[in-house]
């Protein structure tokens, strides 16, 4: 499944885990025991044993700030077959958003994750949708079974940052005019 994975990713794309704000992460209605670092966190989300659990019912509220503006293309979500996460919904800039008002706003996206989803297939997001992105909200609504607990071993944002894409269209502009305007010295080099 990871070979799997990594293929439905642009060669552009990076975990976008270093460019999370730690200090400001926030999750609501997660049991203190088995909270959202077990499944955010490097290191963590890659232990099995270790996962992020709801605690009163089945929804979970995820907030993720960023520390740079970012590009976001995917997400994995990771669970068990029963517990995992169903209906996610994505919210891209939307801040101080709690379970009273989180229906008031319309998603950036919505996912109805599958089973190869829950095992690491990652879900392609509306990209135009997530372009300019400073934090990133994540709404748990339901679970696979309905039960009263959600279950997350794994969540995963993959993208760029705004400097990457900059840098790497200044290196293409600039690459190209190399290409077209100096073809006389580039075959002088490749003679040599």
């Amino acid at each position: 499944m990871a070979t799997e994975a990594a293929s439905s990713l642009h060669r552009n794309q990076v975990d976008l885990m270093e460019f999370i704000d730690w200090s400001s992460v926030e999750c609501l209605n997660q049991n203190s025991s088995h909270s959202l670092p077990n499944a955010l966190k490097q290191g963590y989300r890659e232990d099995e044993g270790l996962h992020l659990e709801s605690d009163a019912d089945e929804q979970l509220l995820i907030y993720v700030p960023f520390n740079q503006v970012v590009k976001i293309h995917s997400i994995v979500i990771n669970g068990p077959e029963e517990e995992g996460p169903k209906t996610v919904k994505l919210f891209a800039n939307r801040e101080h958003m709690g379970f009273s008002n989180v229906n008031d706003f319309p998603p950036s996206d919505v996912a109805v994750l599958s089973e190869d989803n829950l095992k690491g297939k990652p879900v392609i997001l509306k990209y135009v949708k997530f372009q300019n992105v400073r934090s990133l909200t994540i709404f748990i609504e339901e679970n696979q079974s309905g039960s009263e607990i959600s279950k997350v071993q794994k969540i995963a944002l993959f993208g760029s940052t705004a400097q990457a894409i900059l840098a790497f269209g200044l290196w293409s502009c600039k690459h190209v005019r190399v290409e077209t305007t100096d073809m006389k010295g580039l075959k002088k080099i490749e003679e040599h």
